[in-house]
């Protein structure tokens, strides 16, 4: 074990230089949040690659097909089903706003009261979503140094706000590159077939497993629509993913990386999936579906490369757990603290806005560690973060790009209606149970639609001024920002393709 502890221990010390580096360029609030809005094609699809596939998509995904076999794949077949709609639909658009946060489209939009209600549903979401890349931790610590689980959740987290606090999204952006590179050699290129050759093979697996776990449909129709409702769509609206999309330089870039990464999303999905049932053949008897990328990597795998392996794992929950824990911070900050302190303290104090929003990242970190350390299971806890979006915010977000009746009143009414739902029934029905979000997202369109008609249209200046921002002609940049479409000054991470 000394070989893979060796492996770990420079990865991990990597991710903090890393984080060091990236520190010398978050001079300002735009380098800090959104990396200056300068990623090409290239950076920009590997950084969206690492946050999507996380804790979740790998030990989660294996779980699945562990339990399902091929079918366990739909999770995040979903998801990368919802970044590549993202990137085509949606992505050129979001870039063109020149925001920061979720709550400041819908204010745009909407004329400046939607804020802080769609703030507090996105931080609830991005808070559970750290926390389910955190309880993650808790298995790969396991494997690598047999450590309880509370020494692994605050280990692990701990190293991820270290080096997000150092340089925000640019340190965030570097580590997601190296750690894509990791997860990809680990998982994809290793794991996946070692673990067939260990089962057998293909034609072994078959004879040694019931033929539903080779259905594509195995797992059921309504479970299928029901990932398909919560992750596809969610993953068109989560601030985690918007805040990516505010790297990108270019429309351009944004589309084809995004695309670029949602295809990869898919070959993560189907590799998991068959890495579970791999595991199903060689361990038939596991407690928890959970444990099954463990074990087979544990049991499996060769020295350095089991070490290889988890490296990748730890990648993959780190891209999601960093991304999810700036992201609840940018929100926590810039759309809750800061309309608070406007009110409070008057909105034209000075402060140090990148000292603010690394203060509120070491603060969220300490509530991920404190809330992952009550929570077990990562696909729950993923399953809560995604209801709390979709149920409370999908509505108005969509309603506000597609439907231009659409007025504040409904926007409130949809976010409270859909997500007051939500909560009761995964109380009442829960947590995994399918009518959280069928309910949920019924009662927040009606409340939208029937409020939106029954209240005065938006303002015209507002609409007006929202139509000039999605065309690209937003405001002056803050310093150090260019707006999309330009190349800030500075230094620029460049590659041949007119991307990074």
């Amino acid at each position: 074990m000394a070989v893979d502890y060796t492996v770990i221990v420079v990865y991990l010390g990597g991710m903090l230089a890393m984080g060091w580096w990236g520190m010398r360029r978050a001079k300002s609030k735009s380098e800090f949040l959104v990396a200056g809005r300068r990623l090409g094609a290239g950076m920009y699809s590997g950084t969206m690659a690492a946050i999507v596939v996380g804790g979740a998509s790998t030990i989660g995904g294996v779980g699945l097909g562990y339990q399902y076999g091929l079918s366990g794949a739909w999770m995040v077949l979903s998801i990368g089903l919802g970044l590549l709609a993202l990137s085509v639909f949606f992505s050129a658009r979001l870039a063109r706003l020149n925001v920061y946060t979720v709550s400041e489209m819908l204010d745009l939009r909407y004329g400046g009261r939607a804020g802080v209600i769609s703030g507090v549903v996105m931080w609830a979401y991005t808070l559970m979503l750290a926390v389910m890349s955190t309880v993650a931790y808790a298995t790969i610590f396991d494997v690598l140094f047999d450590v309880d689980r509370t020494l692994a959740i605050v280990l692990g987290c701990s190293i991820v706000v270290a080096y997000s606090t150092l340089g925000g999204m640019w340190s965030i952006t570097l580590t997601d590159m190296v750690q894509f590179v990791v997860k990809t050699i680990g998982v994809l290129l290793l794991l996946l077939p070692i673990a067939v050759v260990k089962a057998g093979g293909f034609s072994e697996m078959k004879a040694q497993l019931p033929s539903e776990y080779f259905d594509p449909l195995g797992i059921g129709g309504e479970t299928i629509f029901t990932y398909v409702l919560v992750y596809t769509f969610g993953m068109l609206i989560g601030q985690d993913i918007w805040q990516r999309v505010f790297t990108a330089r270019s429309d351009r870039a944004a589309k084809w990386g995004g695309t670029i990464a949602g295809t990869y999303c898919l070959a993560y999905a189907v590799a998991g999936a068959v890495v579970g049932t791999a595991a199903k053949v060689l361990y038939p008897k596991l407690g928890n579906p959970d444990d099954a990328f463990a074990t087979v990597v544990k049991d499996a795998l060769p020295v350095g490369v089991r070490g290889l392996v988890l490296a990748g794992a730890l990648a993959a929950v780190m891209s999601t757990s960093s991304g999810a824990l700036i992201a609840c911070a940018t929100v926590a900050n810039n759309d809750i603290w800061s309309r608070l302190r406007g009110v409070v303290r008057g909105s034209d104090e000075p402060h140090d806005e990148v000292k603010g929003n690394r203060a509120f990242i070491v603060a969220m970190g300490v509530l991920v560690i404190g809330a992952a350390l009550a929570v077990n299971n990562v696909v729950e806890a993923l399953t809560v973060a995604y209801n709390l979006l979709v149920g409370g915010l999908l509505v108005p977000i969509l309603g506000g790009l597609m439907w231009k009746r659409g007025t504040v009143q409904g926007a409130l009414a949809a976010t409270a209606t859909g997500g007051i739902t939500v909560i009761v029934l995964m109380a009442t029905h829960g947590i995994l149970a399918n009518q959280p979000i069928y309910y949920g997202l019924l009662t927040s369109l009606v409340a939208y639609v029937l409020v939106s008609l029954a209240t005065r249209p938006t303002d015209a200046a507002i609409l007006d001024a929202w139509r000039e921002r999605l065309a690209g002609h937003a405001p002056a940049s803050a310093p150090g920002t260019a707006p999309h479409g330009g190349e800030p000054a500075g230094v620029s991470i460049t590659s041949g393709n007119g991307g990074s």
